[in-house]
Parts: C-alpha cells; sequence; structure tokens
C-alpha cells in the first residue's frame, strides 16, 4: 500500500449509536447520544464539511459507520434512512475525486457497539465473531482495500458504561484474543489495523507487552497543557513513539479551541518524523444542522496547522 504524504484527517460519523443503548431521559444530560432508530445525518452539513476540508488541505475522512449503513451482509442493522451500500460508494467514489482519502471505522469496543444491534449481547459468541468477520470484510471491499481500517476499542471499562441498561466488559487475555481476531480479519482482507491508543493509560507494559508494531495508533488527549510530567495521556504519546508503533495522533475541539494546535506542536517536536504518520481531528459533535459552527471550526483548526507544515 506504500507510505504517502503526510495525514490531516477528520472524524465524521455517519451512525451515532454507539454511546447509550436505550432511550433513557436521565443521564446526566447527555440523552441526546442515546440509540435512536432513526439515522441522525444531515447531508447538507456532510456535503458542507467535504467542501470545507478541500479547501482546508484535509487529505483524509475517517467516516464512522456504525448504523449508518444497510450493510448487505447484515442488513438487520440498519436503521430508518440508513444508506445503501450504492450510496455509500457513490459518496465515497466523490470524496476520491477531491482527493480524499476515505477510512471506515467500525468500533468493536462494547462500551460503543450498540450500533450491532442484538449482536452487541452477544460478545465473542461464535455468531459475534461471524457478523465481526462479515462486516470487516464487506466494507473493506466497499472501500476498495483503503490503506487503514478503524477499529475503535476505546474506553471499555465499567465507569463508560454507566448509562447502560447491558454492559459487558472483556478483562485481560480474554480482550487481547478478541483484539487479535479483529486484526486477523482487517489483515486478510487487505487493510491495516488502526485503533484508539487509551488502553496504555491503564495497562502500559500488557500493552508494550502483546500489541503488534504493525498496528496504527491514536492515542488522544483534548486538553491545554503539554506537560508530560503532569498529564500520563501526553506522556502516552511518548512511550509509544519509543516503543516504535506508528502514530497519528488525535486532538479536538470538544472542549477547547488550542487543543489541536497543541496536539500538532507538542508531536511535532517531540516524536520521531518516520513515526509520526499524520493527525486526526475528532470533534464529536453530530454531522447535524445544530454543530454546524463546532464541525466547520474544527476543520478551521485543522486548515491552520496544514498552512503551517
Amino acid at each position: 500500500m506504500g507510505d504517502k504524504k503526510m495525514i490531516w484527517a477528520n472524524l465524521i460519523h455517519l451512525g451515532f449509536n454507539m454511546w447509550v443503548d436505550w432511550e433513557n431521559p436521565n443521564t446526566e444530560g447527555i440523552e441526546h447520544i442515546c440509540a435512536k432508530p432513526y439515522l441522525r445525518f444531515d447531508t447538507d452539513l456532510w456535503n458542507e464539511i467535504v467542501d470545507k476540508m478541500k479547501s482546508a488541505g484535509m487529505n483524509m475522512v475517517v467516516l464512522d459507520l456504525g448504523e449508518g449503513v444497510k450493510y448487505e451482509s447484515h442488513p438487520e442493522l440498519a436503521v430508518e434512512g440508513s444508506w445503501s451500500v450504492g450510496e455509500l460508494k457513490s459518496e465515497l467514489a466523490r470524496l476520491k475525486s477531491l482527493g480524499i482519502e476515505a477510512i471506515p471505522k467500525l468500533n468493536f469496543s462494547t462500551t460503543h457497539d450498540v450500533w450491532m444491534g442484538p449482536y452487541a449481547r452477544m460478545v465473542s459468541s461464535d455468531a459475534y465473531y461471524k457478523v465481526c468477520a462479515d462486516l470487516i470484510a464487506e466494507t473493506i471491499d466497499i472501500f476498495d482495500k483503503p490503506r487503514f481500517y478503524h477499529l475503535g476499542m476505546d474506553e471499555e471499562t465499567n465507569e463508560h458504561q454507566r448509562w447502560q441498561e447491558y454492559a459487558v466488559i472483556r478483562h485481560g487475555d480474554f480482550w487481547w484474543r478478541d483484539l487479535k481476531f479483529y486484526f486477523e480479519q482487517v489483515e486478510k482482507n487487505g487493510s491495516r489495523p488502526w485503533i484508539w491508543s487509551d488502553y496504555i493509560w491503564h495497562h502500559a507494559q500488557t500493552f508494550m507487552d502483546k500489541m503488534p508494531k504493525s498496528v496504527l495508533q491514536s492515542n488522544w488527549y483534548y486538553g491545554e497543557s503539554f506537560d508530560p510530567a503532569k498529564q500520563k495521556v501526553v506522556q502516552a504519546y511518548l512511550d509509544i513513539d519509543k516503543a516504535g508503533f506508528d502514530q497519528v495522533p488525535t486532538g479536538s475541539n470538544w472542549s477547547n479551541d488550542v487543543n489541536f494546535k497543541g496536539t500538532v506542536g507538542f508531536c511535532k517536536k517531540s516524536l520521531a518524523p518516520e513515526r509520526l504518520k499524520g493527525f486526526l481531528m475528532a470533534p464529536w459533535f453530530f454531522t447535524l444542522s445544530e454543530w454546524q459552527e463546532k464541525n466547520l471550526q474544527a476543520i478551521a483548526q485543522v486548515g491552520e496547522m496544514v498552512k503551517g507544515a
């Protein structure tokens, strides 16, 4: 697949059933992320985001698919308004024509797999493994063997599932066995696995011992201070680099408007250039008109960094 120029990527959500598995009205002000039986996605805003990304010099979109596609292998996962495979392929062709590389993301963390419907309650069963294998193979085919495949795998903890009706957490080697299963499915279909790296925050030595160097890492940090002595999450960038992993550090405008600039500055100064593959902006705002301003601000912040690169 070969090396390409520095990645300047944007994480965009097609599906959004990835946090809370029921329409709970008492979830500390986060009822907007409860699962819904319909797609929450504004096509006009999507088109504007794509145009702005092109103008800003961004060259990759990581498309968080979730329930947003009517998968031919498992149409039962679709909700009202899910894109057909044909619609998705049409958008991928348009992105390619604009010079924007499209990367699929399906999050298999049990904290973020509400999009899997009934299979989210069959984790690690034979039926579950078949569905995961089917979906990975199908999406890699749809995206025409993309360079990378983002598997998510963040935040699989009790704390992060405190709002769920049904919670499940894989511990120790069980988590690693399933993780390596996903890796194998991605690799045998011709793509490179990519994951969130937060497992290292609490299991540093195990991460170093068991994580394959072939897996692209995205540590993420959304604060303002980049002092490794005070922020162990920032230190993780250094530890991952020292261990020899390729990285795409991830920043956000979720909590402030200076993080992405700080992420780029710190990582360009601190990480080996041959392992620093680029940067990912993760706004974490819905692709809906009420979040238009925040989505466009995220792109503008990346654009400033692209100009200075």
